[in-house]
């Protein structure tokens, strides 16, 4: 990688400076994470999410997966996250590990990525859950914590919350 390797390598210096906007993904994170049972009570779980430069500094992935409380691994994936300069817009690809399945995060059809200050959301077909659309929102709350919240729709127009991870930097 240019710039010299570290753990979660870097941006190369050739790549689109647009990387930078989601730079705060990079690095080791433990989460708390909750999600809204059919009986509308939350339910705590754990996870963990490990973000790095990949592809040469090109891209970034991030790694993630959700544990119950007992340890059971619940969901394994990688997001995979480019940036196409000529095109003006943001490629997400989201990989179901235990299934084998991609998920393209973020269709033009819905409106791509979209920023607001240092946020950014977008929304996708959800294939996991018994909701028709996803809008997941990332929030940089400061350089030890990111808030990713998760709103369900099932008509594209009305939202709830459906849940919530928390990520804290690992030391």
């Amino acid at each position: 990688m240019s710039g010299g390797p570290t753990k979660f390598g870097v941006r190369n210096p050739n790549a689109p400076a647009e990387l930078d906007r989601l730079a705060f993904l990079i690095g080791e994170w433990r989460c708390d994470a909750r999600f809204l049972g059919e009986d509308g009570s939350w339910q705590k779980f754990r996870a963990e999410w490990v973000g790095r430069f990949a592809l040469d500094g090109y891209a970034i992935a991030d790694e993630f997966r959700l544990l119950d409380t007992s340890g059971k691994l619940l969901v394994l994936g990688l997001n995979l996250r480019t940036y196409e300069p000529a095109r003006k817009k943001w490629n997400m690809r989201w990989l179901q590990a235990l299934e084998g399945s991609w998920t393209d995060l973020a269709p033009e059809e819905f409106g791509g990525v979209q920023f607001n200050g240092r946020s950014f959301s977008y929304v996708f077909r959800e294939p996991m859950v018994r909701h028709a659309y996803t809008r997941a929102t990332y929030t940089p709350d400061s350089e030890s914590q990111f808030t990713w919240k998760g709103e369900r729709s099932n008509d594209g127009t009305t939202w709830s919350e459906f849940m919530e991870i928390v990520a804290h930097r690992e030391e």
